[in-house]
C-alpha cells in the first residue's frame, strides 16, 4: 500500500474516496516514503480537512528523526491492545469469531477485485480504508457505518492519551451519519492456531479460501448488533 495511491487532483479533495485514501496513508507505518508524501497528502484536502488533521501533519513536520516517529507509532498502536489497528480485535478479541470475520472480509476484498497484501491481516485498518477508497460510494458508506462503532472507540482511547492520531478517527466519524454505539469489551482467550491461515503457504502457494456470496455470508463485525438497545458498558484501557 503506497501513499501515491491517494493521488488525485486538488479539485477532488472533497470526494470521500480521496479522504479514505489519504487517511489510509496517514495511518500507515511511517517510513521515508510516507514522510516525503505528507505535503502531497495535505494538498489533496480541503482547508477544513487540513485543519482537522493538523495534529498528524504537525507530528511529521516537527520530527527530524524517522526512528522516533516509528517508535511512537509502535508505542501507540502495537503495544496497546485498546489502540489496535485491527478492526476485529476490538470486538472478537482473539476468539474463533475473529478468524471467520477476517475470512469474510478478505472475500469481500476479492469480490471487488482487490487482492489484499498478504503481509497484513484483512482487518488492518489502513488496508480497510484503502478498500473503501476503491469501491462504489454507497457500498463504502455502508461498511463505514458498520465499522464506525469501532473507530469511535479507538478515537476515544487515543484522545484520552492525547495522541495526535485520534483526529484520523474523528475525520472518519464525520464521514457517516451513523451514531456510534458503545461496544462490549472483546472476549479474552487465544484464537485457535489452526482456524485460519492468511498469506502464502510454505511452498509459496496461496491458501484456499472459498468465495461466499455476500448476501449469505455478511461480514461479521459484531457478535450482537451494537445499534440495538443494550446496557451501556464502560470501556477501559488495557
Amino acid at each position: 500500500m503506497k501513499p501515491a495511491s491517494a493521488a488525485a487532483s486538488a479539485g477532488e479533495a472533497l470526494q470521500p474516496r480521496v479522504l479514505y485514501a489519504v487517511l489510509s496513508a496517514m495511518l500507515s507505518y511511517p517510513d521515508e516514503e510516507l514522510v516525503d508524501a505528507m505535503p502531497q497528502l495535505k494538498s489533496l484536502l480541503s482547508e477544513e480537512q487540513s485543519r482537522l488533521l493538523w495534529p498528524v501533519f504537525a507530528l511529521f513536520d516537527n520530527s527530524t528523526d524517522l526512528i522516533e516517529l516509528q517508535e511512537q507509532y509502535v508505542d501507540t498502536f502495537d503495544r496497546k491492545p485498546s489502540h489496535s489497528l485491527h478492526l476485529f480485535e476490538h470486538i472478537h478479541g482473539e476468539s474463533r469469531d475473529r478468524g471467520q470475520a477476517m475470512v469474510d472480509l478478505r472475500n469481500e476484498y476479492i469480490e471487488h477485485g482487490l487482492l489484499p497484501d498478504t503481509t497484513e491481516l484483512p482487518d488492518y485498518i489502513p488496508l480497510f480504508l484503502e478498500f473503501l477508497s476503491q469501491i462504489p460510494a454507497d457500498k463504502a458508506a455502508g461498511l463505514l457505518g458498520d465499522a464506525i462503532h469501532i473507530f469511535s472507540r479507538i478515537e476515544e482511547k487515543l484522545a484520552r492519551v492525547h495522541s495526535p492520531y485520534a483526529v484520523i478517527f474523528t475525520a472518519l466519524r464525520g464521514m457517516t451519519t451513523v451514531v456510534p454505539e458503545v461496544l462490549p469489551e472483546p472476549p479474552e482467550g487465544a484464537m485457535e492456531e489452526t482456524m485460519v491461515t492468511f498469506g502464502p503457504n510454505a511452498d509459496g502457494t496461496e491458501p484456499v479460501l472459498a468465495r461466499r456470496p455476500a448476501a449469505d455470508h455478511p461480514i461479521t463485525f459484531y457478535q450482537t448488533d451494537p445499534r440495538k438497545k443494550t446496557d451501556p458498558i464502560v470501556a477501559t484501557d488495557k
